[in-house]
């Protein structure tokens, strides 16, 4: 398996595109990276060291839909024939070419429920179609479901359902020389927490459904975790764990800013927990606010009114967050 690092201005920093099977009769790649002029430049660099091309590309396994980890997939598809593999839930997104976070948020009037200021949303809507060539053009997909597997060479991958990012996220777990290993995509991140709520706002539930996925890495007892942005996670099962904490943490400030101010919506309470928003916060940020304001109303403990989310009891977070997502100290 060899790592290429992409360049990546627009979300989370460096993307990391997974070569496997660089000297096997099958070559297939974990991801992709954003469909820009630099990056696709990039990866054919990438792939050049290896003596490949998008040519000799049999197979492309995406974590999920967003276009910095599918957008070069179409392309990539055009010249070599390679069969695009996504989870059943994510494929909508991308064989619609590529559909925007913003469109599905304008589809469920969520700029609206949640609060965003009309000039906060123009800003936002500005600066994605700034960055409109990253979508990529849509490939032909083949979907999968969790537990199916795939074989590249001598390696074999399973398919493990994450969702909470996006509805269809998946890792692929495999065997490394000291035990398993993950294909983590955007489920697991070693320097951010990945966004809940703006990210994919098809996803229900996303907060629930983001700590069952970090119970589920805790589970995997994996060695290794190789995440679509940055450098290799050497303990995910303590990083899951920290961001289990982290979202406990952000629960109790949510409840503190309902507490101070009365009744909030998201769009406010994401204030209160990021500051200033532009650019693609401007969708995350508010985003993960609801996650949180959400999870609360489903457990009895806020109430969405017409002046916004009101607290409506102090709330038991060991019953809020489930005894399976409150997190215990590693050793």
């Amino acid at each position: 398996m060899q790592r290429i690092q992409l360049g990546n201005t627009v979300f989370e920093g460096e993307n990391a595109v997974y070569v496997l099977g660089a000297d096997a009769e099958t070559t297939a790649l974990v991801d992709t990276g954003v469909a820009d002029s630099a990056t696709r430049e990039q990866l054919r660099s990438g792939l050049a060291s290896h003596g490949l091309g998008f040519e000799d590309v049999d197979a492309v396994l995406l974590t999920h839909w967003h276009h910095d980890h599918a957008g070069l997939a179409g392309e990539i598809q055009a010249e070599s024939d390679a069969t695009v593999h996504v989870h059943e839930a994510d494929a909508e997104m991308i064989e619609a070419g590529g559909t925007t976070h913003v469109e599905e948020i304008e589809r469920r009037d969520l700029f609206d429920r949640w609060g965003v200021p009309e000039q906060k949303a123009e800003e936002l809507l500005a600066f994605l179609g700034r960055h409109e060539e990253i979508r990529g053009r849509a490939p032909t997909v083949e979907t999968f479901a969790d537990g199916e597997r795939f074989s590249v060479g001598d390696l074999e991958l399973e398919a493990v359902h994450l969702p909470g990012h996006t509805a269809g996220l998946t890792g692929f777990r495999f065997d490394g020389e000291d035990g398993p290993e993950l294909f983590a995509g955007d489920a697991l991140l070693p320097k951010y927490t990945p966004n809940v709520g703006g990210a994919d706002p098809r996803v229900e539930d996303p907060l629930k459904a983001y700590l069952g996925s970090l119970d589920r890495i805790v589970d995997g007892e994996y060695v290794r975790a190789w995440p679509g942005h940055r450098d290799p996670i050497s303990n995910p099962t303590e990083r899951a764990r920290e961001i289990i904490d982290h979202h406990r943490e952000r629960t109790e400030r949510v409840v503190a800013v309902l507490r101070e101010r009365g009744a909030a919506d998201a769009w406010t309470v994401s204030a209160d927990l990021f500051g200033e928003l532009s650019n693609i916060h401007i969708l995350h940020g508010p985003g993960e606010a609801y996650a949180h304001l959400d999870r609360l109303e489903r457990e009895g403990v806020v109430a969405n009114t017409d002046s916004g989310y009101e607290l409506r009891t102090d709330p038991d977070l060991d019953a809020v967050f489930g005894a399976e997502d409150v997190a215990v100290d590693s050793e």
